[in-house]
């Protein structure tokens, strides 16, 4: 072993080769022994050079196409054996979509929304595995989430902060929404109140708030696309001022809120458009105060459609909608200031069918004051009429009496 640079032997008989080079291939067996003698040799090992993988073809650092297009990003490597070429979409364990032809290149056929993000591309043989990223940017959307929301509590104030999403290729605003976290929250109390945060801002002073009471926060980004969906939810307390003289109150009871999700939401389709139907929570610890519905189409970001359904309400009528699309619907449930985790899903493909007409399209389903506007209109039309008639044949009644007694005052005086 002192002949060959770089080997050496440890003390329980391994053969350490610092540099794998043709110097070590060979067969190789091993023969302990001691002042007695030996039992044998072991059996022979051979020992064969592989080569771990390399990429021949890294794709780019970035990626940049519109949503509905097609893109093929490539990766190739070499080895010895020849490795095995897989994608995966970073932070991501469902099914993404998008497929691998024959070349180990990545297709996105078509590209969604949902496809944007870091992708990664992994060569594995039987000596190692070397990976690269690529970033995939899908333009012609609306924003994605902001993330890592943070509130800072003041006096009678919070400081909220965040990082913008992508903004789907057109500019973005933000606004942050915020409510109070009430203990025992009156019947109708399910409002948030928005505000708008300044261009190119990351963060928003919220004054005038109680001290001592929770509140909840949430950012939400819009594009000339429409709105993305709302960040994560964080609570937080505004400080009050300090009191000195009185001894601080103890903690109060954490008051336990239950609000389980809307239940059987179907779809049925109409002539008018969808009709969906649902069950209302099967707990809810505070008054129920409305639903709010939300859906996307094609895969892409989910929308709120309709934010203010009653919660007297359990079906709702969706006109309107768009030929050859695929449509998803969800609701959740308010109960005071609190929100529900989302009903089911129910699916609506509208392909081989007639576009659904809108809202305004509809007569029967014009706004109670101007069908009453119209039907009133036609009645007075109608009055109009009938005094124009009998105004009339009053008129022509008169005038036939007068020529009568015109005709009969001739005839007497011929007479004489």
């Amino acid at each position: 072993l002192s002949q060959l640079p770089g080997w050496s032997m440890r003390s329980d008989g391994s053969i350490i080769i610092a540099t794998g080079n043709d110097d070590a291939l060979g067969v190789y067996t091993c023969t302990p022994y001691n002042s007695y003698g030996t039992a044998g040799e072991s059996q022979p090992t051979r020992v064969l050079l592989k080569d771990p993988p390399a990429f021949t073809v890294r794709p780019k650092e970035e990626y940049f196409q519109e949503v509905g297009r097609e893109l093929v990003i490539p990766c190739a490597a070499r080895g010895d054996p020849p490795p095995t070429i897989t994608w995966l979409k970073v932070g991501s364990a469902g099914k993404s979509g998008a497929q691998v032809d024959g070349n180990s290149s990545l297709i996105f056929h078509p590209l969604v929304k949902e496809q944007h993000g870091v992708w990664e591309c992994t060569a594995t043989n039987q000596v190692a595995s070397v990976s690269t990223t690529t970033s995939v940017h899908v333009l012609g959307t609306s924003p994605h989430a902001v993330t890592n929301v943070s509130v800072l509590p003041l006096l009678l104030a919070a400081n909220i902060s965040w990082e913008p999403g992508f903004d789907g290729g057109y500019f973005q605003r933000f606004s942050v929404w915020y409510t109070p976290l009430l203990k025992h929250p009156p019947r109708a109390h399910h409002d948030w109140v928005s505000l708008s945060v300044p261009v190119g801002a990351q963060h928003l002073l919220v004054e005038n708030l109680q001290p001592d009471m929770s509140y909840q926060f949430s950012v939400l980004a819009q594009n000339k696309l429409g709105s993305g969906p709302f960040s994560q939810i964080v609570t937080s307390v505004p400080r009050g001022f300090p009191v000195t003289t009185v001894p601080p109150e103890p903690p109060a009871m954490t008051v336990r809120i239950f609000l389980s999700p809307p239940q059987a939401l179907t779809a049925n389709e109409t002539v008018r458009g969808v009709l969906l139907q649902w069950e209302p929570p099967a707990q809810f610890s505070v008054a129920l105060s409305g639903y709010a519905l939300e859906l996307r189409q094609d895969k892409g970001g989910w929308e709120v459609l309709d934010r203010s359904i009653p919660s007297t309400k359990t079906q709702i009528l969706v006109p309107g909608l768009i030929k050859d699309a695929f449509y998803e619907f969800r609701l959740v449930a308010f109960a005071g200031s609190y929100i529900s985790d989302p009903s089911n899903t129910v699916n609506v493909s509208t392909a081989g069918m007639e576009v659904y007409p809108s809202r305004t399209q509809l007569p029967e389903l014009l706004p109670q004051p101007v069908l009453a506007g119209v039907i009133g209109g036609i009645c007075f039309l109608s009055v109009a009429v009938i005094f124009s008639t009998m105004a009339a044949c009053i008129m022509n009644r008169r005038r036939a009496a007068r020529m009568q007694k015109r005709r009969q005052g001739r005839s007497r005086l011929a007479g004489r």
